[in-house]
C-alpha cells in the first residue's frame, strides 16, 4: 500500500520560477502584490529594487530599496549585475532589479516576485523564457484614469505622461503569458494565484 502523500508538489521538490507582474500607474499592483505576498500557498519573495533616488521618510535600505550612489548603480549595471534597468519617467533616477534578488528567492526554496514595468518584463522574458508574465488591467481606460486622479498628489503635467506611458504598456500586454483585469481586488489575487498553481501542477506532470 502507497502511504506517500498525493500531493504532487510532495514527489519533488517545487520547481523554482520568477513571477512577473506589471500594469500601468492606478492598475493596483501594489495592493496585488501585498495581498499576493501575504496569501499564496505558494512562497512568494518580493525583489527589492535599487534605485539611485534618495530614500524618503521611513524607507530603509534592504527593505523597501537597496539605495545606490549614481556610481555604484552604473558600476554594477556595467559588471552585470542587474536583471533590468531603467530610467524611470526622465527623472534622473535608476531603477533595476539585481540578479542577486533572483538568488535570494531561490536560497528561500521561494518564487521570486517582481513588481516592474513592461520593458523590464521584457528583458527578464529573455533571460528565464519560463518566467510567469502577469500584466493587470484596469476594467476601462476610464477607470485608470480615475484612479490616477484620485490619488491628489500628481500634477495634471505627471498624469498625462503617466496616461501616455499607460497607453504604450498597454499595447504590449500581449506578450504576457496571462492577462488579468483588476476590477474587483479579491477576485483578481484569487485569479493570480489560480494561475501560480496551476503551474506547479503543469510542472509535476511532466
Amino acid at each position: 500500500m502507497n502511504t506517500a502523500s498525493e500531493d504532487p508538489s510532495a514527489a519533488s521538490p517545487m520547481p523554482f520560477r520568477v513571477v512577473v507582474l506589471s500594469g500601468p500607474s492606478g492598475s493596483g499592483k501594489t495592493t496585488i502584490v501585498n495581498q499576493l505576498i501575504r496569501l499564496s500557498p505558494i512562497p512568494l519573495v518580493k525583489a527589492i529594487s535599487a534605485t539611485t533616488r534618495p530614500p524618503r521618510k521611513g524607507e530603509r535600505h534592504g527593505e523597501d530599496y537597496y539605495f545606490l550612489t549614481h556610481e555604484e548603480f552604473l558600476a554594477r549595471k556595467t559588471a552585470g549585475e542587474f536583471v533590468e534597468t531603467a530610467e524611470v519617467y526622465g527623472a534622473g533616477y535608476w531603477y533595476g532589479t539585481l540578479l542577486s534578488e533572483i538568488d535570494r528567492a531561490r536560497q528561500l526554496n521561494s518564487w521570486s516576485f517582481l513588481e516592474i514595468d513592461v520593458e523590464g518584463a521584457l528583458r527578464v522574458m529573455q533571460l528565464f523564457p519560463d518566467a510567469i508574465t502577469i500584466f493587470l488591467k484596469t476594467p476601462s481606460p476610464d477607470v485608470f484614469e480615475h484612479r490616477l486622479r484620485g490619488r491628489g498628489t500628481d500634477s495634471e503635467e505627471t498624469i498625462q505622461r503617466r496616461l501616455k506611458q499607460a497607453h504604450h504598456e498597454l499595447a504590449q500586454a500581449d506578450k504576457y503569458r496571462h492577462q488579468v483585469v483588476n476590477d474587483d481586488l479579491d477576485s483578481a489575487v484569487t485569479r493570480i494565484i489560480s494561475l501560480l498553481e496551476h503551474e506547479v501542477t503543469a510542472c509535476s506532470k511532466n
